[in-house]
């Protein structure tokens, strides 16, 4: 058997990469341009009795009918696209909603429109126990980085037209469909939660729900035995996501692996995804999704195999390249992450971040570090020559590298001479667009624009870099939750020495404290608290999002037994404005 010329997939972009132009003007990699076509709006009747919406939004909604009714699977973004897909399986069939399932907390958000037309009664909607507890963290400890990691991996804050607007998202068209404004929240919890494998008559169909933690732990594959139709959260249009550019908790391939290998021995006639285009007939299903985890385990098993030899990670990433396959469909194609990125994950899941390499176990500050560089180089106008010729020869990786030493240390120096921090923000902007445009990766080039417009200073998101609470979160959560967030906000120069704590007693009977001491705020139930103040949750919502300041509300809302002056010292150590006006 010849042996392949080329083995192995191409580099996470190649200057040599066709790019093309998009019908909105956005200029980029051939291949993710075409992948589009795969995520366009179509409603799929994948089987009798059975359909999948696809492109409505950045999920799939499937519709499963059995004799008893009609069984919904996710709702979506917002109360828009749930109603867009309503109007799309009625004019399929009129059989009532008999259930709702979740196959995981990130597409659940337009339950409520299901509702506005039906009677709630006894509808079951099913779902793994940790739904809820997962949609409550996400808009509170982590809620600066979650948005603003959205904005960089989805392009959501990229022109709606141009070079720069946004191909695709890879898991859909957009990360919201624009029709869908202005995304009205319709989460509703699930009544019936599990945590174990387990099968239940719903709409007098047997299905089997087992947990299959995806990139959620949450996630579940749902198998409908009669129908021969699977429905998960693992098989997904792109080369599975181990490592997400906006930031997520590790992704072991190895569990992905067990739910995938699970999918397989069910033999399914069809396989219904999250997201993309569904897969149909046996054999079908089965090549495509042995080579895709397949191509997961080649993975984790390569990049094992050279933490086992002493690489370091840029030596991993050299060492794991993706095989190279005529038989390759774009379920095992980098059109959402890199393969890359995903090596760095896997070592950092297995080993931590400590590579072996000596350099990286005590380095410099950046400043100091960039300071020394551009001096070593000969200096500022030399590195700046070497940074420009790296870019003209299309060395991106060693442009990118030079011209951030270079803009870190203009930026530490607090001295721009003759518009050095403008040229070397061109340089590195100019390189981040050419990555870009020649990325097959969607998350890459709607990462590398964002912050290219921001070095252009046609972007500002200094305001996703600072804690905010969502009004509509601190509504939809228990009090205790976002006051115990609090904790990630404590700035411990101000509590040196600091010991008190702080009971909330809030209008719908729920009572929470918080404890200052050692420099860190501990949740408590507040039974002990020396200070005590009493509001409604409207008032907190709007203290957190900052419709109202705490000077403000002790004078309207807020009451205490005890001297304002005192609640506002205790609540000044929270790195919070509204908290300390």
């Amino acid at each position: 058997m010849e042996r392949n010329p080329k083995p192995y997939l191409q580099d996470s972009f190649t200057i040599g990469n066709e790019t093309v132009e998009d019908t909105k003007g956005q200029v980029g990699n051939a291949e993710l341009v075409d992948h589009s076509r795969r995520l366009e709006k179509r409603l799929w009747n994948v089987a009798e009795g059975v359909w999948c919406f696809v492109g409505n939004g950045l999920s799939n909604q499937t519709f499963v009918e059995g004799p008893e009714g009609l069984i919904v699977i996710d709702t979506g973004e917002c109360i828009e696209e749930m109603t867009e897909a309503l109007v799309a399986i009625r004019e399929e069939t009129q059989a009532p909603i008999a259930a709702v399932i979740y196959t995981h907390f990130h597409y659940v958000a337009g339950t409520k429109a299901i509702f506005s037309n039906e009677e709630r009664g006894d509808i079951p909607i099913w779902g793994h126990e940790r739904i809820t507890i997962n949609r409550r963290s996400y808009g509170t400890e982590l809620s600066a980085v979650a948005s603003r990691g959205l904005i960089h991996q989805f392009g959501i804050a990229l022109p709606d037209s141009g070079i720069d607007s946004v191909i695709n998202v890879g898991l859909g068209l957009a990360y919201r469909n624009p029709e869908h404004a202005p995304f009205t929240s319709g989460f509703i919890e699930p009544n019936e939660t599990f945590s174990e494998p387990m099968c239940v008559q719903i709409a007098g169909l047997e299905v089997h729900m087992s947990p299959a933690p995806s990139d959620a732990d949450d996630s579940i594959t749902i198998w409908f035995p009669n129908l021969g139709v699977c429905v998960n959260n693992l098989v997904w249009p792109v080369l599975f996501n181990v490592f997400a550019i906006r930031g997520e908790e590790y992704r072991d391939p190895r569990i992905l692996l067990t739910g995938i290998d699970y999918i397989l021995s069910l033999s399914p006639d069809v396989v219904i995804g999250t997201h993309g285009p569904p897969i149909i007939g046996t054999d079908l299903v089965e090549n495509e999704i042995t080579r895709y985890r397949d191509r997961i385990q080649f993975l984790w098993d390569q990049t094992v195999r050279g933490i086992n030899k002493g690489m370091d990670l840029e030596q991993l990433t050299q060492f794991v390249q993706l095989p190279r396959s005529e038989e390759e469909s774009y379920l095992t194609r980098q059109f959402y992450g890199l393969a890359e990125h995903h090596v760095r994950q896997i070592h950092n899941g297995l080993r931590g971040w400590f590579d072996g390499n000596p350099a990286k176990l005590f380095p410099d500050n950046p400043s100091s570090r960039a300071e020394k560089l551009v001096n070593g180089f000969g200096g500022v106008t030399r590195t700046q020559a070497i940074a420009d010729e790296a870019f003209a020869d299309g060395d991106l990786r060693w442009a990118i590298e030079l011209s951030s030493v270079l803009l870190e240390y203009h930026r530490s120096s607090e001295e721009d001479i003759d518009g050095d921090i403008g040229r070397t923000s061109e340089l590195l902007a100019n390189c981040l667009r050419t990555v870009a445009q020649k990325t097959t990766a969607a998350n890459i080039r709607n990462w590398c624009l964002t912050y290219a417009l921001e070095l252009e200073g046609l972007l500002n998101l200094e305001r996703h870099r600072r804690h905010r609470f969502s009004r509509s979160v601190v509504l939809a959560n228990p009090p205790s939750s976002t006051v115990h967030a609090l904790r990630v906000l404590l700035n411990p120069d101000l509590a040196i020495g600091f010991c008190q704590e702080l009971r909330w007693e809030f209008e719908d009977g729920e009572t929470t404290g918080l404890l200052i001491r050692n420099q860190v705020a501990i949740p408590t139930d507040g039974k002990d608290a020396d200070l005590a103040i009493r509001l409604s949750i409207e008032t907190w919502a709007d203290l957190l999002s900052g419709a109202l300041t705490l000077s403000d509300s002790l004078i309207s809302s807020v009451t205490t037994t005890n001297n304002s002056g005192e609640i506002a010292n205790f609540l000044s150590h929270f790195d919070l404005p509204s908290l300390t006006q």
